[in-house]
């Protein structure tokens, strides 16, 4: 679907200049790991929080998980199923999100895991009767047939293909999944429900300018998911990848970004905000996404609506912040607003941070055809289709983990 006042014209790129992610703010260029580590990157990922996607306010944050439940029933006896839910306190008000984790029976202990959020509940990624309803606000919806902002039975399975669990299970592979409006509903409250509450100062009744969003909060929720995993032996804590479409992937690069728990990143069609450049002004742009979404980032990032070019920071920059762990990007044909091509221009920029910290980077600096996917430490693929998570995308998505994080690593 295409917008008004977006460009899908690629004569119509602008030129523009990307600012370097090894040069700082004051000029000093970055020639080795130790200062990117001490002085370029903390700089960096200031940036991003006061300009883009906010900081996390430094309130202290009681969190308390309980095992629900632990069925080895799931999926005709192939899976395991746990449930969890996290508590999250603060002067009396306690948020909820829950976890709900499949296990292959028969890969041994601990399991690597692929750990993202859903956009419509825990229930709907597959028909298992077993999985609990979320509590919180749901997105009314034809495909999942929720009419009145609550979950019901009949939503179970309604997105299931984008998740492709026994193909994960098959693997070797587990799923940590957990329902991102019980962090923070997809639409713009006000900030008054999910989490950032449990934030606020006496008296403040939003977050300030610089502080975190929507997108803010559910890296958050991701970064909650990891402290549980780290608490159960059979779960292994350091092959995790983090995993997002969407919205969601712009949430998993900012998750990654600020969490370095996190072995590997994947972003599918994260666009604007996410993977794809901003300064090319194709499709989604900082203006729609100021727009349409402002409520995903922070408010200073509205200042940058058709000023893309005046933002210290583009998103290579992002990319370059999970360096040197792998992170693959995919991209789809028929999906202009995520800008396939601005996506990939984004993993090649951030190439020379990955090298000056010892890896491969990239190992093509041409946009590689359809379904001919790179899967050097920064990996990507294009396929033909649409805005969507497919079989193709979980098979190299799962080649990518099985190359940067075999097991025994």
């Amino acid at each position: 679907m295409e917008y008004p006042g977006e460009n899908y014209n690629e004569s119509k790129v602008p030129p523009y200049s990307l600012p370097d992610p090894l040069v700082c703010a004051d000029g000093t260029p970055v020639t080795d790991p130790g200062t990117w580590l001490s002085k370029r990157r903390p700089e960096l990922l200031g940036m991003f929080e006061e300009y883009m996607y906010g900081k996390t306010p430094p309130a202290q944050i009681e969190t308390r998980f309980e095992l629900l439940e632990r069925s080895g029933s799931a999926f005709e006896g192939t899976a395991e199923r746990r449930q969890v839910v996290a508590r999250f306190s603060r002067s009396g008000r306690t948020e909820e999100m829950d976890i709900l984790l499949y296990l292959p029976t028969r890969s041994p202990r601990p399991v690597g895991l692929f750990a993202g959020l859903n956009f419509h509940g825990n229930h709907a990624i597959s028909i298992d009767p077993g999985v609990r309803l979320p509590r919180s606000y749901v997105r009314n919806s034809e495909i999942t047939g929720v009419t009145d902002n609550r979950a019901s039975d009949a939503s179970r399975g309604t997105t299931a293909g984008k998740w492709d669990i026994p193909q994960i299970l098959r693997r070797g592979y587990g799923l940590a999944t957990a329902y991102c409006g019980d962090l923070d509903p997809d639409f713009d409250d006000g900030f008054i429900n999910g989490i950032h509450p449990l934030f606020y100062r006496e008296g403040q009744a939003r977050p300030d300018a610089n502080e975190w969003g929507a997108i803010g909060a559910w890296a958050w929720g991701l970064s909650r998911i990891m402290d549980y995993i780290q608490t159960d032996p059979d779960l292994d804590e350091h092959r995790v990848a983090v995993m997002g479409h969407s919205r969601l992937g712009k949430t998993a690069l900012w998750a990654s970004a600020q969490d370095p728990r996190f072995a590997i990143t994947v972003s599918v069609n994260s666009g604007c905000g996410g993977a794809a450049l901003s300064r090319r002004l194709f499709g989604e742009t900082v203006e729609t996404l100021i727009r349409m979404m402002p409520f995903w980032f922070c408010r200073n990032f509205r200042g940058y609506a058709n000023r893309e070019n005046d933002l210290p920071i583009d998103q290579h920059m992002l990319i370059s912040l999970i360096a040197p762990r792998p992170v693959y990007v995919a991209s789809a044909e028929d999906d202009p607003r995520a800008d396939p091509k601005g996506e990939f221009l984004a993993a090649r920029h951030a190439d020379p941070v990955y090298r000056l910290l010892g890896t491969d980077g990239i190992a093509s600096y041409d946009m590689p055809g359809i379904h001919e996917p790179i899967t050097s430490t920064i990996g990507y693929h294009i396929r033909s289709g649409k805005h969507a998570v497919t079989p193709y995308d979980w098979e190299h998505l799962l080649n990518f983990a099985d190359r940067h994080m075999p097991p025994g690593v």
